[in-house]
Formats: structure tokens, sequence, C-alpha cells
């Protein structure tokens, strides 16, 4: 018998464990009972093609329609032909001088096939796949055994196919002594939980539905509590911290702000506004998450909280991505403020504090008084990059710190910011983004963190209409792209070309050779421009603009084309936030399906800022009908962030919300979704709130502890500390 401590050489033969090792990170008898199936198939109901996307490694139940043997061209040898179809769709598998296949791959036959997906001539294929045979009357020693019912798809690689997993799992469950649970009976029995022992095994072995619903519905619940646990543990210890109170005051820099706006803040300003200036009143450290389209107002929130700060006697920082969004904050601040931001010079306002901008890229003698204007507390609002997070950095009395577009930064940037505020205290943080995001992704992955939306739509914002361009299938649409392009600047309108990559740049590596999965490099910003400029776009003002180039020449890009003088730039992402130019009427993102839904939506926000309507155009290779072309789709169907976010959420994988993606390990959710679970997860941080309370450290319930101990391993801890 075997443990779930057990090493899986005892459980399933050293082979096995090497191979379930090198590709899944599996050493223990837990890993691999714990590692659950993708999802069941049952005899007869054949796998949706249409759903599989270029570069996976897929297992797909299929039916053979055909075979087919034909002669290389070039040398010697055989390629077998064999076409698998779901009932709608096709699926071309090849192998090469593998004739052997003839026997058993006969029109009719059903079987699992397991192999890279790639593209070959615009169809998808797999190359040499593994497969298992179905058919029950089969007298082959290759089909599969022992499936009466539902068959388990396992998450796979080239070096350990589904079936062989399964046939893994079985053994270890075999010798697999009782598995302790680790949810209190009073927990289990009130939430009308299975028994974890049970659930282990059934997710694994169960013939029918009912089964495998009650299995997956238990160990939900453990991935929620142990997140749910982790994260209200850390709410506990946040605030044990004290965080500097920061009043309100009738006759400061605030009031005289707000006296002299042009405008009167909408409902949804005025609500979170009131809740900031609350949670900046209080001795415990505010973690408050704001998010809003593009427009909706974000800044002058963040902008009065930064003030009532100051007004306190404190400083206020302002986190930026780039150089070019901390520049155009800084200079967006000094002019929404005036006056008010000239504290040590001629006409000053009597309230004025000073605004100073920080970056990487500072020339020696302003980066020099720049660190002495925050070390001195000359300046009350700081406004940089990364830059602010480096040790020759320190503020006079830091208290408060404003994150934009807080998904651009790592945990470790943003941890190192909140610690300039000296040992003993923590400052007040509000971190805002314009990519929206789902309530329960907000109870997860943002813990601790209040959640507030604006979500009023920018007013005065032109419509903005999207098509995707099918560059593979309709080639000559890619012509009418750059003939609607060359329209728009005819008209006095000005244009974006977005690609995923540099190009030819120092310090990036050079065109990745095009991979086996049929895919060529992404297409680079270098490349794309200098096309353009010789052929369709040929005559017009281009201009490239990209992470690389030198601060002063990006500040002079784009201060060029927002004064007019350029008709198209040719840019990557680093336009997705903070570039305002009313003018811009349409957008080209190439290469359209390497970004994500969030990142279309916020790249598309930079066109229809102004009174003429907005064009983007989404050109890809990807094929319709994957799963790829219908993200493309859902973007083009709607403008509305809050949906999109769903949207996205639905398509991919939620990621791993404890970490693992900076950290490289597998992701910690394998059951729970944060879109179609949010009752599951509710519940677990209600229950999780009420069980430390009662035991922070939870020496009350041995079994939970250890739960989260093992769930939430030491890199996660470390992310949850610094999140």
């Amino acid at each position: 018998m075997v443990s779930m401590d057990s090493k899986l050489e005892a459980a399933v033969g050293a082979k096995s464990a090497k191979a379930l090792a090198g590709a899944f990170d599996l050493h223990t008898v837990g890993d691999l009972v714990r590692y659950f199936p993708r999802r069941y198939a049952e005899r007869g109901e054949l796998t949706n093609i249409a759903g599989l996307e270029i570069g996976e490694h897929a297992t797909v139940m299929a039916r053979v329609q055909s075979f087919n043997e034909r002669r290389m061209r070039n040398k010697p040898g055989w390629i077998s032909e064999v076409v698998i179809t779901d009932g709608s769709r096709t699926l071309d598998c090849t192998f090469f001088n593998q004739r052997h296949h003839k026997r058993t791959l006969k029109p009719g036959i059903s079987a699992l096939f397991a192999g890279k997906v790639s593209r070959f001539r615009n169809k998808l294929q797999l190359t040499n796949p593994d497969y298992q045979l179905l058919d029950e009357d089969n007298d082959d020693d290759a089909a599969v055994e022992k499936f009466t019912g539902l068959i388990p798809v396992y998450p796979a690689a080239a070096t350990i196919q589904s079936w062989q997993i399964a046939k893994c799992v079985v053994q270890a469950l075999e010798m697999l002594d009782d598995i302790e649970d680790p949810m209190p009976d009073e927990l289990r029995t009130r939430r009308g939980l299975a028994n974890y022992d049970d659930a282990i095994r059934r997710i694994h072995t169960a013939t029918e539905w009912p089964g495998v619903q009650a299995a997956r519905e238990r160990l939900k619940w453990d991935e929620a509590m142990a997140v749910q646990l982790a994260l209200a543990q850390r709410r506990h210890r946040v605030l044990e911290r004290p965080a500097p109170e920061c009043a309100r005051r009738d006759d400061g820099l605030r009031a005289a702000f707000d006296k002299r706006l042009p405008f009167t803040l909408t409902a949804g300003q005025q609500e979170v506004g009131e809740m900031v200036a609350a949670d900046l009143e209080r001795a415990h450290p505010m973690n408050r998450l704001l998010q809003g389209e593009v427009g909706s107002g974000k800044t002058i929130v963040a902008l009065r909280a930064m003030l009532q700060v100051v007004d306190a006697g404190r400083q206020a920082a302002l986190l930026a991505p780039t150089e070019v969004l901390a520049a155009q904050h800084a200079r967006s601040l000094r002019n929404m403020l005036g006056d008010l931001a000239m504290a040590g010079e001629l006409g000053a306002a009597d309230e004025a504090t000073r605004i100073t901008l920080l970056t990487g890229s500072l020339p020696a003698a302003q980066r020099k008084q720049a660190l002495l204007d925050v070390v001195s507390g000359a300046a009350g609002i700081v406004v940089g990059t990364h830059a602010l997070i480096q040790d020759t950095v320190q503020f006079a009395d830091l208290g408060f710190v404003v994150v934009d577009e807080q998904h651009r930064f790592g945990v470790e940037q943003r941890d190192a910011l909140r610690t300039r505020a000296g040992e003993n205290t923590s400052p007040h943080v509000l971190v805002m983004t314009a990519t929206p995001i789902p309530r329960t992704v907000a109870m997860t992955v943002y813990g601790d963190l209040e959640t507030s939306s604006l979500r009023e739509l920018p007013a005065g914002r032109s419509p903005i209409s999207t098509t995707v361009v099918p560059a593979a299938e309709k080639p000559s649409w890619v012509d009418r792209t750059w003939q609607r392009i060359r329209e728009e600047v005819a008209a006095g309108h000005q244009a974006y070309v977005v690609c995923p990559r540099i190009g030819d740049a120092e310090g990036e590596e050079g065109p990745p050779s095009e991979g086996d999965d049929g895919r060529r490099p992404p297409l680079a910003v270098v490349d794309v421009a200098e096309m353009l400029a010789e052929g369709p776009l040929r005559g017009l003002r281009l201009a490239i603009l990209h992470g690389r180039l030198p601060a002063d020449d990006k500040d002079a890009v784009m201060r060029a084309f927002a004064a007019g003088e350029l008709d198209v730039l040719v840019a990557t992402t680093v336009v997705e936030v903070g570039v305002d130019v009313p003018n811009s009427t349409a957008m080209v993102i190439m290469d359209a399906d390497r970004f994500g839904v969030s990142q279309l939506h916020q790249l598309r926000g930079r066109v229809g800022r102004g009174s003429a309507a907005g064009v983007c155009l989404l050109v890809t290779e990807a094929l319709g009908g994957t799963a790829t072309r219908e993200r493309l789709d859902a973007v083009a169907s709607t403008v509305d962030g809050f949906e999109l976010a769903r949207v996205d959420l639905e398509m991919r994988r939620e990621g791993d919300i404890l970490g693992a993606t900076q950290s490289g390990t597998r992701s910690a959710l394998r059951l729970l979704s944060l879109l179609r679970d949010e009752d599951v997860i509710g519940e677990a941080r209600e229950e999780a709130r009420e069980l430390v309370a009662r035991s922070p450290d939870l020496a009350e319930f041995p079994g939970l502890a250890v739960m989260v101990a093992s769930f939430v391993t030491e890199s996660r801890a470390e992310y949850l500390e610094k999140a």
C-alpha cells in the first residue's frame, strides 16, 4: 500500500514516474491522483474538432473517414494520409513511413488520437499521432480496455498520452490507503459535500455523470477553501499593520482643486471618491481596486485622493507601466492642477504642491533633482515607472500608492514600492485598471482588495466598428485594409498599425524559425513599417514606436503624432494605455490572434476618441471555426469591456491565481472555474472569514491547515504576501 506522500515509483514504476515528472512535475502519489481529467468522453460521442488550437497537444475521439497512401515525391518512402471526422468537420492525420497503420485504421473505426495540432495548406492536421482504438469488437491488443462508460481524458504530452496517464492513476488508486479528509465534519455536513477519499476516487473512475458531478463539487470546494483561507489569513495580517491616517480638510489642496473643476463629477466618481476618502482616514491600509473603461474618470478619482494625502502632510506616488504613460500622467496632472502644482515657482497658489517625474532614462541632472524633491518631501506627488522602486529612491513620508494598469507589473515590483513607507507602516494602496475584471476574479486574484467600478461609458466617445480580416482565407481583404487606412488619412485623420514584436532592435532575439505547428514568426514593427512604406502606404508619413527606443525619441514621435505631423504610427503595445490622440480614427492590429481579448479591447480604445467614428481591423491567419477565431469574433461583436472580460475568462484557462504563472509551476486551480463557480467561491470566502476569525493560524482545524500548506506552496505564499 502507498500513501499520498509516497514517491510515484512505488505505485507506477520508474519509467512511468519519470515520464510524469518530466511532463507534468508530478512526483508523489498525491500529485498524480490530484491530476484530474480535463474532460470525459463517452463512446459514440466524438470530440468537436472545431475547438482545436494550433500548437496544442490534443486528444480527440474521432471516427476514421478515409485512409490513403502515396509515395513521397522527393525522397524514398510512403505517406499515409488518414482523414478523421467528428461528424461535421474533418482533421488530417499524416504518418510518414508507417504503412502498418492501414491494418488498424479502417474507415468507420473509432479511436482516441493524440498529437500536436499544426496547420498545413490552411488545414488542421496531426503529424504521426498516437492513437488507441475504441471499438469493442476489435480484438487488437491496442484497443482501450475497461472503459465501459465514461473515458477520462487527461491533459497529455508527447511523452505520455492520456490513456497511459489513466492507467497510472488506476494503478495508484488500487494501492492507495484511505485518504484523510481535511474538511471539518461540521462544514462538510452543512454544505452537503462528499467524502474526500470517495471524491478523489470517483473523479477518475466514475462510469456515470452523477458520480463525476458529486466528486467535482467536493473538490472544487477544497480548491476554493484553500485559496480563500490563505487570503483570509493574509487579510488578518495586513490589518495588524498601521497606516497613516489622512484626514480630509475643508481648506486644503483638494478643496481648492474641487472648486476649480470645470465639470461636475459623475455619480460613480462621487461614490467611489467618497469610499476612497473614507479609507484614507482610517488607521489600517486601504487596499482597493478601481476598474473602469478607458476615459471613465479613474484618474480624477486618484488625483483627488492624492491631494487628500498631500493635505495630511504625506506623499503620494503614481506608478505607471511605461515611460510614455508616466510622462503623459505627469503632464496631465500638472495641466489639471495648474498653479496648484507649482510649489516653489513664481505664481504658485498658496496651497500648491510639486509634481515630480522619475523615470529610468532621465538625464543625470534632472534625475538628481527629482531624487532630491522626493527625499526632501518637496514633491507631494511623485509619478514614475519601475524606477521608483530602486533602492536609491527614498521618500520623505510615503502615505499613498496608486498603481495604474496594475496587470502590467510583477508582484515583486508592487511590493517593493509598498516598503518605501517604512518598516512598521504600510501605505494606502489604490490599484487601477481599464481591463474590467469579473467579480469572481476580483474575489480571488485580488484577495483582500475592495473592488469599485466606474461603469459609465466615456462621454462624447464616438462609435468604433471592429472587423476580423481573415488573411489566410481572404487575402484580398488585407489589400482592402490598407486602402481603408489611405481613405482615413485622405479624410484628414490618422491611424495606428500594431504588431506583436519590435523586430531588428538591439537586445531582441532574431526572428524565431517557423515551428512545427506551422505558424510563422509573429510580425515585427520594423519589418511591417518598411513593407508599408515601400508598398501599400507609400507616400504617407510613417513612424515607428516601441519600448526600446530612447526616451527622447519616443517622446518626439508621440508629440509629432499628437500634433498631426504623422499619418500612420507603426507600434507595439506601447500604445495600449495612456495614448490619447483624438484625430486617430483607425487601427490595424496585425497577428491579432497573438493578443488577448482584454488587450485587443484596450488597444482598440485608442481610436474613436474624437468626433469622428473609429474603425479597428483585426488581421489574422487563424482559421475559421477555431476557438481563436471565435475569440476575435467576440471582440468584433461588442465594445462592452465588462462583457469581453467574461468572454476572455470563458475562452481561456483562468491560470494560476496564486502565482504559478509567474513562478513557472503548474496551475493550482484544476477544477474551480472563476467564471462558473461564483456561488462556491463566495460561500467559501464567507466560511474562510469565520474560520480565520476563530483561529487565525488554523490551529483548531489541523486538516485545513495542512490543506492550505500543501495547496499554497512557499512560492505561492510569498506571492500572496506581496500581492
